[in-house]
């Protein structure tokens, strides 16, 4: 199977010499660059969240494998979906799944079910691609869907993540968390809600952020994939993690009434 691009066009430039010139004007200056185990990136429209991943993944070795974990937002598929076979045409090139580890992933976990539905209209994941396609051509991906699950569910998940990494021996595997933080508040009350969370993600604290995020209302749309990506960091041994960037909508746009908050960090 072959996906087809959901959003090209509209959350990204569907020509590729106009998307390549519009991922640069999101880089900052280059410097040095760190091997991550995970990172938390956004995934509204290039020109409003491209600032933060771009700041992101400048930062950081793209391996030749990733998993990408977003959130569920049409609501199609199963309440955990992972995409295992095919791969995903983009404007930069297809990118290919990659099965082997796909596979061990499935056999992991009790809790992911093999699933194309949810991810044909999903946009979570494809907007991560352009940004590593832009630092590394030849990378494969396991797309992971989830929707709204129990903490236990999410940790189980992440688990089952480093399990299957663990069991190929793969040494440099990038998990990637696509999440946005508060939406449609002002920016100052995004602003406050959104440190809450990125502060228990310094600290890798997964059942933190759960928690934090249910408890003090963060309309966090990602905070599930983080929550898998953190348990699966841990499982591997992380012990860093550090805010790239942040930032909100209301600062492209000049609307700080109505804002969407932007995060970017990586754990190593």
């Amino acid at each position: 199977m072959v996906r087809a691009p959901a959003v090209a066009g509209r959350f990204y430039p569907d020509e590729p010499k106009a998307l390549l010139e519009e991922i640069k004007e999101h880089l900052p200056q280059p410097g040095g660059k760190v091997r991550a185990m995970g990172v938390v990136a956004p995934h509204a429209g290039i020109m409003y969240s491209g600032d933060v991943a771009g700041s992101v993944y400048s930062k950081i070795e793209v391996p030749e494998s990733v998993v990408i974990v977003g959130p569920n937002h049409t609501g199609y598929g199963e309440p955990i979906s992972l995409m295992a076979k095919g791969s995903w045409a983009m404007p930069m090139g297809k990118v290919e799944i990659d099965e082997e580890l796909a596979r061990e992933i499935l056999k992991a976990s009790p809790s992911i079910r093999e699933d194309d539905k949810a991810h044909l209209r999903e946009h979570s994941i494809e907007v991560q691609i352009p940004f590593l396609q832009y630092f590394r051509k030849d990378f494969k991906f396991v797309p992971i869907c989830l929707m709204r699950t129990g903490y236990e569910v999410c940790r189980e998940v992440g688990g089952a993540i480093a399990a299957a990494i663990e069991r190929l021996d793969r040494k440099s595997v990038l998990v990637v968390a696509s999440s946005d933080m508060t939406h449609y508040e002002s920016h100052e009350s995004a602003s406050q809600k959104d440190r809450l969370a990125i502060d228990k993600i310094l600290k890798l604290d997964d059942l933190g952020l759960y928690q934090t995020v249910r408890d003090r209302d963060i309309s966090m749309c990602g905070a599930n994939p983080v929550t898998v990506m953190l348990a699966c960091c841990k499982d591997r041994g992380a012990r860093d993690c550090e805010l790239v960037r942040y930032m909100t909508s209301g600062e492209v746009s000049g609307d700080m009434d109505q804002v969407v908050g932007y995060a970017g960090l990586i754990v190593k």
